[in-house]
């Protein structure tokens, strides 16, 4: 395995229970970084925890908590107040038509997926800065590119963080503070499974059926493995990737279809 030369390091991985914010996680441990893990599910959050441990011989500790929230973000931080490595993660807004959506719906989701990692950002970028070393990365989506019709609400929160991104991680890289971010096409992660069944619901399709158009529909031929994106944030973590600042990473098997990304 390559050396990250992160070994020994701290990170706080948020929504790391399963999917691609537990690839992260998984990723950053066997890179030797001693990982906080956080997620809403304490008895899976554990389980994640226990079974990362026993891969990557790094102890990997879970606090329940909801990171969207003040007392999550506070358990998270008091696990691991002074952090090296921040990966931002939370549950995307659901499927539908703007239309349909509440004021309050809208609210929660640029909570949950631009507000509550800024807060979090906040919490950890001076001390990073401090100390000259830290490594944010967001995992955001695809649809920051390429908007998705019926994800409205999460185009829209997720671009309004991509934007705030753009000016800080400038402001914060000559500390060898990055912030970069980290845009997932189709990963077969619970998020997927259930995008794919509100599909298959208005075709009449099987979900089998709208898997495997989903898989069509990309140059790779298939939806991406949740490793796969694992792998891309340990490199955005690592000692050598200082000179990364500010950019969106688009992990989507080629679907983007763009001559300069």
């Amino acid at each position: 395995m390559v050396d990250l030369g992160i070994a020994g390091k701290k990170a706080i991985v948020c929504a790391a229970s399963k999917g691609l914010g537990r690839a992260c996680a998984l990723a950053l441990a066997k890179a030797g970084v001693e990982v906080v893990v956080t997620a809403r599910n304490a008895e899976v959050l554990e389980q994640t925890a226990a079974e990362i441990t026993r891969i990557s011989g790094v102890k990997v500790v879970a606090e329940a908590g909801d990171i969207t929230t003040e007392e999550g973000r506070r358990k998270a931080l008091d696990a691991c107040p002074e952090p090296d490595i921040l990966v931002n993660n939370a549950g995307g807004p659901p499927h539908g038509d703007f239309r349909d959506w509440s004021l309050e719906e809208w609210q929660k989701a640029v909570n949950a997926n631009m507000l509550s990692p800024i807060m979090m950002i906040r919490a950890t970028v001076d001390g990073m800065c401090r100390r000259r070393f830290g490594r944010i990365v967001n995992i955001t989506s695809a649809s920051v590119k390429s908007p998705i019709p019926h994800l409205g609400m999460s185009n829209g929160a997720r671009a309004g963080l991509t934007g705030f991104v753009a000016g800080l991680a400038r402001q914060v890289a000559r500390h060898n503070v990055t912030i970069n971010n980290l845009l997932p096409g189709p990963f077969l992660t619970d998020r997927l499974r259930s995008g794919i069944a509100f599909e298959a619901a208005r075709s009449g399709r099987s979900f089998e059926e709208e898997l495997k158009q989903r898989a069509a529909n990309v140059p790779a031929a298939r939806v991406g493995d949740p490793e796969e994106l694992g792998a891309a944030c340990a490199f955005l973590c690592a000692a050598s990737s200082g000179f990364i600042v500010g950019q969106n990473l688009l992990l989507d098997g080629g679907a983007f279809n763009s001559t300069m990304g």
